[in-house]
């Protein structure tokens, strides 16, 4: 086709449109950057910017930061200065130089600070406030060296610390800036009167009354004393010294032999305690504090004051009554966090009297199993003999007289406690009581049959309580019964192992008292927890029960093995008419533990533990029925039924393992069939695997040690029948497992035959054969390729 016009004028003509059309483009830039300058005014020109300052370079350290470590440097480096010119360079100088020296120093020291003061020199002042005050402990030092040197080192120390503090004292009021003199006169005061005890030699009495009258010292500076460090380290040094002044006149009442030794330590401890009480009312934060340790001080007072003059044991009730007597000021007029301080006190007295008491509480509810070795030795007379050794009775006597009085009291004082608080009361009040009665049977030192009896009503009474409890109680009344029950019943019951018939009617009354306790608590608040311990505890009472009438009975342990199996299936034929209860698990899974102590007490006897074992799976396959318990059930079924198979075959000397396998294999191929029959789409591993490896692989192992023919024989040949099902029926597992064993068994006849004609060959022919092998298998590699391809594919599809 040709172009209209030539190639080279429509060159020409393109040439010269791209020439407009460029000139055409810059003319309307052109006119657009005009019109951007018309409609862009210029702002107004700002003054140039001043250059900037550079920033100034921050200061790491401030100058009053900087000013007062030269000044502590320097007011140290004096001190040890002056320290070493009296200590070192004092022999040096006659005794008119020394006086001078250190007199004009002091003096300067202690001027200085005024005219330092007047100018504002306020840091400066304090450091060489603090330079004299270091000066003046030198120049008493100085003086014991030189002019006192035959005076006693505690006893001057002493003076001197009064008279430096008295100096500081009045030197810090006169230069009220100043901020050391004072809390230093305060800690200097701490040790005169401490030191002139020691120095006298007046005991420990007198330094504790020593120390209290420091910490009064200290308790006045704080409360007329306004300025805050002086009043501050008043404060901790009273603490500090009055703490220590009780903790002595503790001890010494504590250990006073007599009631005369211990009016000392008890008029110290009292004026203690009024110390801190008055410290409770007129110092502000300290209330709670001052009030608490003024109410324990007081009861320790009061009590040691008659601890020695009572008998073993009442110690504890004394002191118990004095910290209830302090609940008596809760009406008074004190502030409120003191009132709270004085209860806090009596309630922990009452704490500590329990404590005191909850060993012998112990020992009554678990002393029986220091004698578990001698079980149905014979009852004795007295019920401490079926306790143990003796835990030391004489001093525990009143343990019951002090659970009882602290159940009185918190049980007193529930009204007066917050509305969170009181349910808990009255759930501590009925345990104390119920530790009270308790321990009184060995407290006592009842006869065993009585002290038998107090329990099992005790028990009996708890449950009671825990079942029908008052109306309007708080449930945590229930709870602390029927958990108080419950421990009752394992006390007793222990207590109850030393006599035949006592074990026996002990277990009776409990089974009776459980399982009426189990029925009636299903309409009370903690029924969702308790209704089924209880109901498990009565099954375990159940089974002892049974096991101890068998053994009353003489009869063999096997054969009470068999009566003990009649609990779990009571409760399983129970557990089908309370389906859906709360207790309808627990108490099938408490029954349960009667089958392992039943195969124990058959353990003798081969025979007899496989009629336990099959009694079991009897009772299982029972409950198997039930559809809420048909899966987990009906394994477990199976599994003892196999178990009690094994046993009795090995209790007749089977040593075949078939005989041990096939009753595990037939049933689960015969389950594998219907799993196949419901669902189609199951796969064969899971079906017949299990069954089928179940025997095929112990009969393998034991044919590969057989040296006869049968087994080997009879074992291929159910291989090869399993074989051709497994491939006729396209089944994987069965063709697998078939021709897998087929072939370990095939080898394991053909081996010595194959060893024999290889040992016949000549030498060269193995390696022959094989390499020919390997030539025939290279030359067809591809299509033996494709043939393994199509069998593993041919395998896959099946099920």
């Amino acid at each position: 086709m040709e172009n209209v016009p030539p190639p080279a004028e429509e060159l020409v003509v393109l040439d010269r449109e791209l020439a407009r059309i460029d000139a055409r483009r810059a003319q309307l830039l052109a006119r657009r950057s005009y019109l951007l300058t018309l409609l862009t005014r210029p702002a107004p020109m700002a003054p140039p910017p001043r250059p900037a300052r550079p920033a100034a370079r921050t200061s790491e350290t401030s100058p009053p930061g900087v000013q007062n470590v030269l000044l502590a440097l320097g007011g140290v480096l004096l001190t040890v200065a002056a320290i070493a010119f009296t200590v070192v360079s004092w022999g040096a100088m006659g005794i008119g130089g020394r006086s001078a020296v250190l007199g004009t120093v002091t003096l300067a020291a202690l001027a200085t600070p005024a005219v330092l003061l007047r100018r504002g020199l306020t840091a400066t002042a304090e450091a060489v406030g603090v330079l004299a005050l270091v000066l003046t402990v030198l120049d008493a030092y100085a003086l014991h060296r030189v002019a006192l040197p035959a005076t006693d080192p505690l006893g001057y120390t002493a003076a001197a610390c009064a008279l430096l503090a008295a100096l500081w004292a009045g030197y810090g009021g006169l230069l009220g800036t100043l901020r050391t003199p004072l809390p230093a006169a305060v800690l200097t005061a701490q040790l005169p009167l401490p030191l002139w005890a020691l120095a006298t030699g007046a005991g420990e009495l007198a330094l504790g009354w020593a120390l209290l009258l420091t910490a009064a010292g200290d308790l006045a500076v704080v409360l007329w004393v306004k300025r805050a460090p002086a009043a501050s380290f008043a404060g901790v040094t009273a603490w500090v010294s009055g703490g220590w002044a009780l903790l002595i006149g503790g001890g010494l009442s504590a250990s006073a032999p007599a009631p005369y030794d211990a009016l000392g330590p008890g008029v110290l401890l009292l004026a203690g305690a009024a110390l801190s009480l008055l410290a409770a009312v007129r110092v502000t934060g300290v209330a709670f504090t001052g009030a608490l340790v003024a109410g324990l001080t007081a009861v320790t007072a009061t009590g040691g004051a008659v601890r020695p003059a009572l008998p073993p044991g009442w110690a504890v009730v004394a002191y118990l009554l004095c910290g209830a007597a302090l609940l008596t000021l809760v009406r008074t007029a004190l502030p409120r966090a003191a009132v709270r301080g004085l209860t806090t006190a009596a309630g922990v007295v009452v704490a500590g009297a329990v404590l005191c008491a909850l060993p012998s509480a112990a020992v009554s509810l678990l002393g029986p199993l220091s004698r578990v070795t001698g079980v149905w030795a014979g009852a004795p007379d007295r019920v401490r003999d079926a306790l143990g050794p003796d835990p030391g009775w004489s001093a525990m006597s009143t343990a019951p007289l002090v659970l009882l009085l602290a159940a009185g009291l918190l049980a007193g004082v529930r009204g007066h406690l917050p509305d969170s608080a009181r349910g808990a009361a009255l759930g501590g009040a009925t345990g104390l009581g119920w530790a009270a009665v308790l321990v009184l049977p060995a407290a006592l030192d009842l006869g065993y049959g009585a002290a038998l009896a107090t329990h099992l009503a005790l028990t009996a009474g708890a449950l009671a309580l825990g079942v029908h409890p008052p109306r309007r109680a708080p449930s945590v009344l229930a709870t602390t019964a029927t958990v108080c029950a419950l421990t009752g019943a394992v006390g007793v019951a222990l207590l109850a192992l030393a006599g035949e018939g006592a074990t026996l009617v002990t277990l009776a009354v409990l089974l009776v008292l459980l399982c009426a306790g189990a029925v009636a608590l299903n309409e009370v608040a903690p029924a969702r927890f308790f209704q089924p311990l209880l109901a498990c505890a009565a099954v375990l009472t159940a089974v002892a029960l049974l096991g101890a009438a068998g053994a009353a009975a003489d009869l063999a342990p096997e054969h009470v093995a068999l009566a003990v199996l009649a609990v779990p299936a009571a409760v399983a034929l129970l557990a089908g008419r309370l389906r859906g209860h709360r207790v309808a698990l627990p108490i099938e899974l408490t029954s349960a533990g009667a089958g392992p102590l039943a195969l124990v007490l058959a353990s003798g006897r081969p025979e007899t533990a496989a009629l336990v074992l099959a009694l079991c799976g009897v009772v299982a396959a029972g409950t198997a029925l039930r559809p809420d318990r048909r899966p987990a059930a009906a394994y477990v079924s199976a599994a003892l039924f196999a178990l009690a198979t094994w046993v009795r075959l090995y209790a007749s000397d089977v040593t075949v393992p078939e005989a041990y396998t096939l009753p595990v294999t037939v049933p689960a191929l015969v389950v594998g069939a219907l799993r196949r029959r419901r669902d189609p789409e199951a796969s064969s591993w899971t079906a017949y695997g299990p069954g089928l490896a179940a025997t095929l692989l112990p009969s393998l192992v034991t044919a590969w040690g057989d040296p006869h023919w049968a087994r080997p024989l009879a074992l291929g040949s159910a291989a090869l029948v399993l074989t051709l099902v497994g491939a006729r029926l396209r089944l994987q597992a069965p063709l697998v497992l078939g021709a897998a064993v087929l072939a370990l068994d095939t080898l394991h006849e053909l081996a010595p035959y194959v060893v024999q004609v290889v040992d016949a060959l000549p030498r060269w022919l193995p390696p022959a054969l094989a390499g020919l092998l390997l030539l025939t298998v290279g030359a067809t590699y591809e299509r033996r390729l494709h043939d393994a391809r199509r069998l593993r594919e041919s395998v896959a599809r099946m099920r």
